[in-house]
């Protein structure tokens, strides 16, 4: 072979050989796409249980979510927040925590365990390190709700049956009121004042819903909230318990933070 057929056979190995790592690159492209945070841990407020996020439930599950709606205990902050990071211990992955109400406050200081990508808050309390849910309250005029808390002589509080019925769930079918009120947990006025020794949101993406229409949480408290947060918001014209009244506006949220790419950083 001359000297221009060599040069002619090694300029096409090399071509080949390019070609190949083109195709390999655009392979492992192809075979690695956006993974969404698929553990969801759902945290309760106060005067409810689990069961409050059972129309939440089934929606995230038909889209491929492995969610667990978390007992929390209602007796102090510790023990919240204790009950939160044994579910969180317990998933096979990384974890995408919600809190509703009392919740916000629970997942605020449980989410700084390193297996949390990322934090939703559902009209719920965001507080910072050294601020508890009464603290905020306290930062704006009093809510409705405040006239219809009942405390026990063991420091706990219940919402009366117009509490409920007025300023908890108006928007709910009677039946429904009757139930929340019937199954309602007392909730620690200790709970309500523990201070947040860490803010898990000032190193964890965000995200907001804002009832526009609550009566336990001012409107006005929750977007000052979220724009502290610098959290991807949504208001919903709803009463404070939106997991039973708008379960499908609480599930989009949820939906879109499972899959948002700043999870993976």
């Amino acid at each position: 072979m001359n000297v221009l057929g060599k040069i002619y056979v090694v300029a096409l190995l090399a071509l080949s050989c390019a070609s190949t790592l083109i195709l390999s690159t655009n392979a492992v492209t192809q075979v690695e796409p956006k993974t969404p945070v698929t553990n969801v841990l759902l945290v309760h407020g106060a005067w409810v249980d689990g069961s409050s996020w059972a129309k939440v439930i089934p929606e995230l599950e038909s889209k491929g979510l492995n969610v667990v709606s978390v007992q929390i205990p209602l007796t102090s902050l510790a023990d919240d927040v204790a009950a939160t990071k044994r579910a969180i211990a317990l998933a096979d992955g990384p974890v995408l925590l919600i809190g509703h109400s009392y919740g916000g406050v629970v997942i605020t200081e449980a989410g700084n365990d390193p297996k949390v990508r990322g934090l939703v808050y559902i009209a719920a309390f965001a507080p910072d390190a050294g601020e508890s849910a009464v603290t905020l309250l306290k930062s704006v005029p009093p809510s409705p709700v405040g006239a219809e808390l009942r405390p026990d002589a063991s420091g706990f509080l219940k919402l009366t049956e117009k509490g409920i019925g007025e300023d908890f769930a108006e928007e709910l079918p009677a039946i429904e009121k009757q139930i929340l009120f019937a199954t309602q947990i007392p909730r620690s006025v200790n709970a309500l004042g523990a201070p947040v020794s860490q803010a898990a949101w000032k190193t964890k993406p965000s995200w907001f819903l804002i009832t526009t229409k609550d009566r336990v949480i001012p409107v006005e408290l929750a977007r000052t909230m979220a724009q502290k947060l610098d959290a991807e918001t949504v208001e919903v014209s709803s009463c404070h318990a939106v997991v039973l009244a708008h379960p499908e506006a609480v599930s989009a949220l949820i939906l879109k933070a499972s899959h948002a790419e700043k999870l993976s950083h």
